[in-house]
């Protein structure tokens, strides 16, 4: 079974690891996973592998066929051999970008509560596309409610639920073009606030700050225009 430290704690910054395989493409895969997989609008982490003296360089992670993260060589290095001890190491503060952006992103699915028909997350920026025939009237109230609920330093958690139970509760899924992954028989789900503090909950795999608080000021850069009954609305940390 692979262990996904990034899904068990995304503030691990670095670890040993062992090179397990390469891929006929030339990717690397090491065990535990450190570096998250390109996947839900998250880019893949980036960052390096140390061993005996040598860095090699990480442009990005993809993932595998067993779900695992595949790393992709920045530079055209020779790979390290399967069984080398390394220490993985991320881009910290790319990752911690991508965290805080994610989380804003909930937080703008709340602060705007139509359906998502699309999204992807950068380091610093991101964008949600929504089902919204008329474009909002007051971008500055709602950045303010944006805001508003980041100050609230809420806490981030997950949990888990079985495909059943997702099934039998379709609102719990915010995105119409991105289905959450079934099959293995749960569904992870980010939690946003507890108990009368909650303010969003729905199923994502991807890495999350652990208060909202941590997110910062965010600012709403653009909404445009994107078809018949599509509004994307860009927003930014400062």
């Amino acid at each position: 079974m692979t262990q996904l430290l990034y899904r068990e704690d995304a503030y691990i910054r670095d670890v040993a690891g062992t090179v397990k395989a390469h891929t006929e493409e030339g990717g690397v895969i090491v065990e535990p996973n450190l570096f998250y997989p390109t996947g839900g609008g998250q880019p893949g982490d980036s960052g390096w592998l140390e061993w005996d003296g040598l860095r090699f360089p990480i442009a990005t992670a993809v993932k595998g066929e067993q779900g695992e993260s595949v790393l992709v060589a920045a530079e055209p290095l020779p790979l390290p051999a399967v069984g080398t001890k390394v220490t993985q190491v991320l881009d910290w503060e790319r990752r911690h970008k991508h965290m805080r952006v994610h989380t804003a992103l909930h937080l703008l699915s709340v602060v705007i509560p139509l359906p998502v028909t699309g999204g992807a997350i950068g380091a610093g920026t991101g964008r949600l596309d929504f089902n919204m025939p008329e474009a909002p009237q007051d971008v500055t109230s709602l950045e303010d409610s944006l805001n508003k609920l980041i100050d609230r330093d809420l806490e981030v958690t997950e949990g888990w639920i079985s495909d059943a139970e997702l099934d039998a509760n379709p609102g719990l899924v915010k995105t119409m073009s991105v289905q959450p992954p079934r099959g293995a028989g749960k569904v992870r789900l980010v939690r946003i606030g507890s108990g009368t503090e909650q303010v969003d909950l729905q199923p994502c795999g991807g890495t999350h700050v652990a208060r909202t608080g941590e997110i910062g000021t965010v600012r709403i850069t653009k909404v445009q225009n994107k078809g018949k009954q599509n509004r994307r609305v860009s927003i930014t940390l400062e």
